[in-house]
């Protein structure tokens, strides 16, 4: 199975994590917990295209975020990161200040967008811990709104179809968190599927499972370790471009309501009507969702070769045109693309640091993790991290294991 190589290490990393939240959580509240977890993605291609309205092919990977959770008789949340070792709390009947910045902004604003919806939430007592980097572009804030919005929903004897579950994580990453991300990241970690890559219509809110059959070959992430500052607020900026370019094209191809509707042909003719960089911007996203839908044909037939080349001119254009890279991010993807058995890298996520993905060969893996861990940190002074990932499930309930000394 494509990536295939990490799971053994990875899923017994999550379960001594999970061992130890459910020591933590007995200590700190004194009840029994039931455990939730969501993944993180990595995203194979489609890169900016959510929030157009287009199309996206992440797969769910086997690192997320787990809670631990048990029921309250009033209306308190309380909540521990092991992460961040803090403890928090709010309650559910008086929302606190928005945007403040802090972790907390996650957990209430999926509570809050969850009551939005109808669904009668009671207090509960929250744990969580995670194996998935922050802001290293695997999609640790879906894992944590829709780990927490599944948990609050078991706990309180309700039930929000998947879709929706998503929509909420989304709504609080616009209202409390302040960021206009799409749908891909909340939609993956709510309805991954072990074993596929999902190419999502972010318009139509559907995903069609693309297998990953591919036993020669591996999902590669490379962290960078590099976190630029410019990430939430460029983020925004390029939203804003798009919209502009939209208002821009509408005037001659009334059509159009967001950039997925327009095809490269019409960009072509239509292009001198954008200033730059809302010129490039949009063909960014337009050339994107092209190599998107011709990626996912490209992986549903095993051609490994045409994916690679799709993932490097994806890269160039986020690069060039859509202007979300870095030099560490740059950086890293030479170096993968110089190893042989390489067949194509790109960063993933939102830009300016973070991770980069790389389609390896897997009699290759292990000299690729060499070969670039050696070249980026002469080049930078940073030791990345460098893991394989295999496509898993979206989040989903834990039967939890009680090992040797643990008590109900």
């Amino acid at each position: 199975m494509l990536g295939g190589t990490s799971k053994t290490s990875a899923s017994q990393t999550a379960k001594d994590m999970e061992r130890e939240l459910h020591r933590t959580f007995r200590r700190l509240y004194a009840s029994k917990p039931r455990f939730f977890r969501a993944p993180g993605r990595v995203n194979l291609i489609g890169e900016h295209t959510d929030y157009n309205d287009g199309f996206v092919l992440p797969m769910a990977i086997d690192r997320g975020i787990t809670v631990a959770a048990a029921p309250r008789q009033d209306r308190r949340v309380r909540v521990f990161s092991a992460s961040m070792n803090e403890s928090r709390e709010f309650d559910l009947d008086y929302p606190g200040p928005r945007q403040r910045g802090l972790w907390l902004d996650y957990v209430e604003g999926v509570a809050h967008a969850l009551m939005s919806r109808g669904v009668r939430l009671r207090g509960a007592d929250l744990a969580l811990t995670s194996d998935l980097s922050i802001g290293g572009g695997l999609s640790s804030s879906a894992a944590l709104e829709i780990s927490v919005g599944k948990a609050l929903l078991a706990v309180s004897d309700q039930d929000l179809d998947l879709v929706s579950l998503a929509l909420a994580g989304q709504q609080a990453e616009h209202q409390y968190v302040g960021a206009k991300c799409g749908i891909m990241d909340q939609f993956t970690a709510a309805m991954g599927r072990a074993g596929h890559a999902l190419l999502i219509d972010c318009r139509k809110l559907e995903g069609t499972p693309i297998p990953l059959n591919l036993p020669d070959s591996s999902v590669v992430i490379c962290d960078t370790k590099v976190r630029h500052s410019l990430a939430a607020s460029e983020y925004n900026a390029r939203r804003s471009e798009c919209d502009r370019a939209v208002a821009a094209l509408r005037e001659v191809l009334p059509g159009v309501k967001a950039l997925r509707d327009v095809t490269p042909a019409e960009l072509d003719r239509w292009e001198a009507c954008l200033p730059e960089p809302v010129r490039s911007r949009a063909r960014h996203v337009v050339t994107e969702n092209e190599r998107t839908l011709d990626a996912a044909r490209a992986l549903a037939a095993g051609d490994m070769v045409r994916t690679g080349r799709l993932m490097d001119a994806s890269h160039r254009s986020l690069r060039e045109d859509y202007q979300v890279s870095c030099p560490e991010l740059d950086l890293m993807v030479a170096a993968a693309t110089a190893v042989p058995g390489v067949f194509g890298a790109r960063m993933t996520g939102g830009g300016f640091g973070g991770c980069t993905v790389s389609l390896v060969r897997s009699d290759a893996v292990e000299n690729f993790r060499t070969s670039v861990s050696r070249d980026y940190e002469r080049a930078t002074g940073i030791k990345p991290a460098i893991f394989t990932v295999i496509a898993s499930d979206g989040v989903q309930e834990l039967a939890f294991y009680h090992g040797q000394g643990e008590t109900d």
